[in-house]
């Protein structure tokens, strides 16, 4: 019997955990050997490179996904072939670019020291696009095991040859950017290797899918991931241009989700994307449809919201046991975020691109790429903010939340209230305010002389809290870790 959903699901969390904690561990480290200019730098390298990622992968990392659950093993390896020889052509062209264009984004961003690194770092995508794909590929044939043994051991990888010469040698950004080429040599050659473990001992036959075919359906997505980046680019050019490297560098820091949003968003999407494309690929069941997606959602809400709202309140001390005292104006940054976080886990493009709706997405992030720009360039004009430039962020971004789901359940035939659970997602937001409220007023007489005390102590008295007044609000938030304490039992 195949695995559950929930079962897969727990994989990919597993694989998000992973890098999310790696990446936490080193943006603290880094931001401690770094001064504040030169971390700032150090992550504008970071923003330019992921900036231009999803121009030149062309949407092709999202093909795996959407074509693999309708062929065999032996037509999917054939698959798997011709996708990767586009990827490292790609591959090859991001780098060739990066090199090249590197003076003129220093100037763009206004920062000199950028070119060096970014000709340095164009060494990187050739290595690193061919590695893209995983987590569609072993999504597809459900073992979403294998995508947390990659990716654990790919982002230990990267954290040692990253952070060892900065911490023993005293190195500075370009000792981190050596750091990054040596790993995506590395991480190469791994990705390679576990593409291959699906098909092993599998003779190759070909499928009857062409090029036109692939990026008659990756294009589309790469145009709407295009517009996507340039809606996400837009608060950082506009704050680095603006403010200088050290506001990026708390800005950067600071304005971040959950991680646990993106462990948990990321692991639906990559397990329901193959479901739902075999669905409306073979039996065009609505219903079915829309129950899994409803699950789905209600499942992220009642495990994301709780830490959602504890991270709201403590928003700075959270920011400073991370970066340290010098990072406490990242806290703002975190805090407008955590309201994106309320929204951002209804998951819409996985429902879309299995209901072929590519170029729909598309033409929407062109418009409000469009929007953000320009709307991003009068609010520095008229308030000269950070902060505000943070807040139309994600004011923009819930309102995409919104549009996408008027429009699914438009070409659903349904209504919106039929696609979200309203009352349950309204009752687990009363539930987890009122508890952390009781437990800030409760203790807000204690003097905290340790910062990690303090959030301890909330933290521990809001978790007993939650659970002991769970049933009241008809709440069960202990359901949903039995699935993951039995994982970790076997």
């Amino acid at each position: 019997m195949k695995d559950s959903h929930s079962s897969q699901a727990f994989w990919v969390v597993i694989a998000s955990l992973s890098s999310v904690s790696i990446a936490i561990v080193s943006a603290a480290i880094l931001s401690r050997y770094f001064g504040k200019e030169e971390y700032g730098t150090y992550k504008q390298i970071i923003y330019v490179y992921n900036t231009l990622l999803v121009i030149f992968t062309a949407g092709l990392p999202k093909v795996f996904g959407y074509y693999l659950p309708r062929f065999n093993l032996s037509q999917g390896k054939s698959v798997v072939k011709k996708i990767n020889r586009f990827l490292f052509l790609t591959g090859f062209l991001f780098s060739a670019s990066l090199y090249f264009a590197a003076p003129v984004i220093s100037r763009l961003l206004k920062n000199p020291e950028l070119t060096e690194g970014l000709q340095l770092f164009s060494l990187v995508p050739v290595m690193l696009v061919p590695t893209l794909g995983i987590e569609g590929i072993f999504a597809a044939y459900r073992k979403t095991r294998f995508i947390a043994l990659y990716n654990t051991l790919s982002r230990l990888l990267m954290l040692i040859c990253i952070v060892v010469p900065v911490i023993f040698f005293n190195g500075g950004i370009m000792a981190a950017v050596y750091g990054w080429v040596c790993a995506s040599f590395i991480t190469l050659t791994l990705a390679l290797f576990f593409k291959q473990i699906p098909f092993k001992n599998i003779t190759p036959e070909k499928a009857d899918i062409s090029s036109k075919e692939i990026f008659a359906y990756s294009f589309p997505i790469a145009l709407a991931s295009l517009w996507g980046i340039l809606i996400k680019a837009a608060d950082q050019f506009y704050i680095s241009r603006y403010f200088g490297a050290g506001t990026f560098a708390e800005f950067s820091n600071g304005f971040i989700e959950l991680p646990l949003v993106g462990m948990v968003t990321s692991a639906t999407s990559v397990v329901l994307m193959p479901v739902f494309s075999k669905i409306v690929h073979e039996e065009g069941n609505k219903k079915e449809m829309i129950r899994v997606w409803k699950s789905a959602l209600y499942k992220s809400a009642i495990l994301i919201y709780p830490f959602v709202i504890f991270f709201l309140f403590f928003a700075n001390e959270i920011m400073i046991l991370l970066y340290s005292e010098a990072y406490k104006g990242s806290g703002i940054y975190f805090q407008v975020n955590m309201f994106l976080n309320i929204f951002n886990i209804i998951l819409f493009a996985p429902l879309l691109f299995a209901m072929g709706k590519t170029r729909f997405y598309a033409r929407m992030h062109m418009w409000l790429a469009l929007v953000i720009w320009v709307a991003g360039y009068f609010v520095i004009q008229w308030f000269n903010s950070p902060v505000a430039i943070a807040i139309l962020s994600v004011a923009l971004a819930i309102f995409k939340i919104n549009i996408f789901l008027y429009f699914i359940a438009k070409f659903l035939g349904i209504k919106v209230r039929d696609l979200v659970p309203v009352r349950s997602i309204m009752r687990i937001l009363a539930h987890t305010t009122l508890c952390i409220l009781s437990v800030y007023f409760a203790l807000s007489f204690f003097s905290w002389n340790s910062i990690i005390m303090k959030v301890l102590a909330h933290g521990i008295l809001y978790g007993m809290l939650l659970l002991l007044s769970s049933s009241l609000f008809r709440l069960n938030y202990i359901q949903f870790a039995k699935p993951l304490l039995q994982k970790f039992s076997k």
